[in-house]
């Protein structure tokens, strides 16, 4: 039976005044004023689209800092196509600029205060997503699946917790980590940064989250569309992180910038709402036990607990469905209290004689080599017993690009026949012999 799927996800309202922004009343001041000295905006309009603040609110800033003696007005509105005051910085402003530059080089969209994220975060939490059997059978509909393979995987997708795959290597495990994130499907909304005791936390990465199409009210327009949204916010694809064998514990820390003095998100922050997958587990200078350790309060309290250069720790919320891919059996991995942290375990085997057929076959079309009944036989029946009929899922894709590469050299038309397997074979794997020195 299918599961419902999950209704749209609700977008953050728009602060409707500086009292609503909820930052330090200096840092949205200094930010502003950051920002005019180094993008050069003087109109309300391009001031707001600068700071990602609504006009009015962004107004309501502007009249601050005048009142300071640090913006003032370059003339009266005039009736010219924009109708809009323009502002510059005093002298004042200036070197006031100068000074908080030299404090942080932060400027731009105005961060979102991390208990007002933490509210968004729970309006599109990756728990509330319901993937039904079809979306997740359209997402991986190029691979060749084990039957019950979708019936395990769809709960464990399905439940927003850790999955654990794991089997023999080249048999699709990170295509298949592929294939959920696909199945995904919906938008949520990324903040550009985020602010945690008058800190600024970058958040929004364009490697890691994929901006949807953005649209736009124009704000002289006498009717809205009510596409509005907080601009502070990036609306995105559910993100998804691939790290491999490079991952290491210090990645998933804040990186502090000492030149701008701004922070940006660990990977897990950035995967905040989507998935991370770790690939290759095993592989990573870390050891195992330890990257999991490092994982155990994120993955059964749903926070995690980051540091700030003082030393100062503070909680984020952790709503990433994790992957682990593996080639290693688990129990060499973790002891069992670690593996009790991982929510679902999922064995990735290779392909029956009959599934890796039908990859062969799909390999070939979408590559134009023609089939010969006669090398598939020499095949089947002379290769895989020589490795106990072991086959894997890259297997196809690995003979038939051997097999092309021979035709292309030798100048002859795609064709397949029991001496070309035999010259494929052979640079599959690579026999255990004494190397003369």
């Amino acid at each position: 039976m299918n599961m419902q799927v999950s209704t749209a996800v609700v977008a953050p309202p728009p602060p409707r005044s500086l009292e609503e922004l909820e930052l330090p009343i200096v840092m949205a001041r200094d930010i502003l004023i950051k920002t005019m000295f180094r993008k050069s905006v003087d109109k309300i309009s391009k001031i707001a689209n600068a700071i990602c603040l609504p006009p009015n609110v962004a107004q309501e800033l502007v009249d601050l800092a005048r009142e300071q003696l640090l913006l003032e007005a370059t003339g009266t509105m005039k009736a010219t196509a924009d109708r809009e005051m323009g502002y510059q910085l005093t002298d004042n402003g200036k070197a006031r600029a100068l000074d908080a530059l030299a404090q942080s080089e932060y400027f731009g969209a105005m961060p979102v205060p991390l208990h007002i994220y933490q509210q968004q975060i729970k309006r599109q939490s990756i728990r509330d997503i319901q993937i039904t059997r079809e979306q997740l059978t359209t997402s991986m509909g190029h691979l060749v699946l084990p039957d019950d393979l979708i019936s395990n995987l769809g709960p464990a997708v399905s439940s927003g917790r850790s999955i654990l795959m794991y089997g023999p290597p080249g048999n699709g495990k990170s295509s298949i980590s592929n294939g959920i994130r696909d199945a995904l499907g919906d938008k949520i909304y990324v903040p550009r940064a985020v602010e945690y005791s008058g800190q600024v936390i970058t958040v929004y990465d364009p490697i890691v989250h994929s901006a949807a199409e953005e649209q736009f009210d124009d704000p002289n327009a006498l009717r809205r569309t009510g596409n509005r949204f907080d601009s502070r916010y990036i609306r995105c694809e559910r993100p998804t992180v691939i790290t491999g064998g490079e991952l290491t514990l210090n990645m998933l820390d804040l990186n502090y910038n000492a030149v701008a003095r701004t922070y940006q998100a660990p990977l897990q922050m950035k995967a905040t709402g989507g998935v991370f997958i770790v690939d290759d587990l095993g592989r990573q200078a870390e050891p195992p036990q330890a990257l999991i350790n490092r994982w155990i309060v994120p993955l059964e309290e749903g926070k995690d607990i980051l540091s700030l250069q003082s030393g100062e720790k503070f909680e984020v919320p952790f709503d990433t469905l994790v992957i682990f891919s593996t080639n290693y059996h688990p129990n060499e991995l973790f002891d069992q209290a670690a593996l009790r942290r991982i929510f679902f375990k999922i064995k990735i085997d290779g392909p029956t004689q009959e599934n890796f057929l039908k990859i062969f076959a799909l390999v070939a079309r979408k590559k134009k080599m023609p089939l010969d009944e006669g090398a598939l036989v020499h095949l089947l029946k002379k290769k895989y017993p020589t490795i106990n009929n072991l086959f894997a899922n890259y297997q196809p894709v690995f003979l038939i690009d051997q097999m092309i590469s021979i035709c292309e050299f030798e100048g002859i038309p795609y064709q397949m026949t029991p001496e070309l397997i035999d010259r494929a074979w052979g640079n599959m794997f690579v026999r255990h012999e004494e190397i003369v020195k």
